[in-house]
Formats: C-alpha cells, structure tokens, sequence
C-alpha cells in the first residue's frame, strides 16, 4: 500500500491540477529554519520521523517519534495521530516524507508539516539533533577523508544513503566504471546517514551528490540522479584537463 502512495505522490506532482487527490501542501513544505520556528510554535504537535529504526537511532529532531515509512505496521501508527491536529513529518532528504504527507492527507489529516530536504537540510543549517544511542559515532574524520582522496588517479566520491532511490539506482553502474576505468581514477562511497561530521564539513546537504577530487583538488560536484555517460564523459574530461 505504502509503494502505491509513493506512486500516487510521484503522479500528483506530475498531474499538478489534472486530479482531485489531496490538498496541495506546498506552503506547509518549511525550510529547515522555518520548520524549527514552527515545531516551537506548536509545542504540542507530534513530530513524525518516517526513517528505519536504525536511521533514526544515529540521530533525529529532539522529541521526534519514529514511525518507519517501510515498516509492517507504519499504517497502523500513524491511525494513532489525532487528524484533526497539526503534525510534524520529516526523512532524510525528503522522498519518503513526502510520500507519507501525501498519505497521511488523503486519509484525512488537515494540516501536516514536511521538513524541506529532510535531515540532510537540517543538519546542514546547524540545529540541534539528539540520539538514544550514547555510543553513536559521527563517522569519518576530515583526516581520514584527506587520505581516502590522496591517489595519483582521480577519485570519484558517491555521498550516497541506503534509502535514497536515486542511489540505489547509481550504485550498480558507478561499480561498472569503477572496474571498466580503473586505470583512471577511483571510487569511493560514503554513506552521508553513518558520516554527518564529513558531510556537514564538506556542505553535502542533498542526496545523492557525486564528486571527482583531482590531485586533492576537487575538481567537479554534481547533486543528484546522472546516466552512466554523463559520469563517463566527466570522468574523461577531467583526466584530460
């Protein structure tokens, strides 16, 4: 059911005025800052993190719930919420809050709150982030990212989560070029869920972001969804500069 929402909401952002499906809830898409001012200004309302458990366990908003968008009883949760009531609804970097939003409208919630970007933007403007887990660990060091783009090849960065769609999808080809042009450059992966000290460091506030270091320089970026040739094509054309 939850795979037929996520399709729904993929149409209803492309049918923009062709249905009568929920709402628009465009205005109540809040920029992380915003988002914050709003959750203090309704000290009360739930706020709805829709990660995995493990996600949510490496760090979430003070206060958050964690209902999993992909979990067996995710539909059975959110029932629980009072609809008549404003809710706040977050992810990583927003595809699966937006999914749930568009689900929890068209079963009847009359106001909800989508953190714009999810945590990535969050995390990004410096708010305050909380765990359970005393042990969690912020990841790679800036010292060790250093060495990883320490080559005399080129070294190709995949910032890149386990539930972002856009990743999964480019994971099967960027480990083809990495064998077929292996004489070139390198590629390295960098989960931004179990690295947010690097990935804060280096500005990395959407999902996926690729980037090729060129004798430690980085040398191009590009955030989000590229085919296989275009990575290519900007493989080659940074060896030959």
């Amino acid at each position: 059911m939850k795979f037929i929402y996520s399709l729904l909401f993929i149409s209803a952002t492309l049918l923009i005025g062709c249905s009568k499906g929920p709402k628009d809830n465009s205005k109540n898409n809040l920029p992380a800052n915003e988002f914050s001012e709003k959750i203090k200004s309704l000290p009360s309302a739930p706020i709805v993190d829709v990660r995995t458990p493990d996600e949510f366990s490496k760090g979430h908003l003070p206060n958050a719930i964690n209902i999993d968008w992909y979990g067996n009883d995710y539909d059975e949760q959110i029932k629980k919420l009072d609809k008549s009531k404003p809710v706040f609804v977050y992810c990583l970097s927003g595809g699966r809050s937006s999914s749930a939003v568009y689900q929890m409208l068209s079963i009847g919630f009359e106001e909800v709150y989508e953190l714009k970007g999810g945590m990535m933007k969050w995390r990004a403007a410096n708010l305050p982030e909380t765990t359970n887990n005393t042990n969690t660990s912020e990841g790679m060091t800036r010292q060790q990212f250093d060495e990883l783009i320490s080559s005399d090849k080129l070294v190709l960065i995949d910032f890149y989560a386990d539930w972002c769609e856009p990743c999964k999808k480019m994971k099967p080809y960027l480990e083809e070029i990495s064998k077929d042009m292996a004489d070139k450059m390198v590629l390295v992966r960098i989960n931004a869920d179990d690295n947010k000290s690097i990935c804060k460091e280096l500005k990395i506030d959407a999902l996926p972001v690729l980037q090729i270091y060129k004798s430690k320089t980085l040398s191009w970026s590009n955030a989000g969804l590229l085919e296989k040739e275009e990575i290519v094509k900007q493989i080659n054309n940074q060896v030959t500069k």
